[in-house]
């Protein structure tokens, strides 16, 4: 039995360029996507990267806490950002990065075991396994 099932939807209307979407679901609601927010910068509405980024920063996050934890150095805090990049590959539109930058505070570890802990998890998290040909990166910073 799965540890979790969750669904989302989306309902699209008009060709690609000049259609838009509403994306739904159970916790975040509706969300609007077009191609060109997606594509052309736009941050009017989402998009299907800017919802991978906000799945891999919360993925790796609880993944970093839970490393921490379980090695004994309880984290008071973890910030993530995640920059997930679309761009073209053999002509297509492709995810080809996602790119994390962790700061955390986190009492009695020191830089470079801050740093190993935020690469396993950056390796670990169920969502950095689902972006499996997708290079991902990751940045981290111990905060004093």
């Amino acid at each position: 039995m799965p540890m979790a099932d969750k669904t989302a939807q989306c309902t699209w209307e008009g060709d690609l360029a000049h259609g838009s979407g509403i994306v739904t679901g159970g916790a975040f609601g509706e969300l609007a996507v077009n191609w060109h927010s997606r594509a052309e910068g736009g941050e009017d509405q989402t998009s299907p990267e800017e919802l991978v980024a906000a799945a891999h920063a919360s993925c790796f996050a609880m993944a970093l806490s839970n490393g921490l934890s379980q090695a004994g150095s309880l984290p008071e805090r973890i910030t993530v950002s995640a920059k997930v990049t679309l761009d073209r590959v053999d002509g297509n539109p492709t995810v080809t990065t996602s790119h994390l930058d962790v700061t955390g505070e986190v009492a009695g570890i020191d830089q470079a075991a801050f740093e190993q802990a935020a690469q396993d998890a950056g390796r670990d998290c169920p969502i950095s396994r689902a972006l499996g040909g997708v290079q991902i990166s990751v940045e981290a910073r111990l905060e004093d």
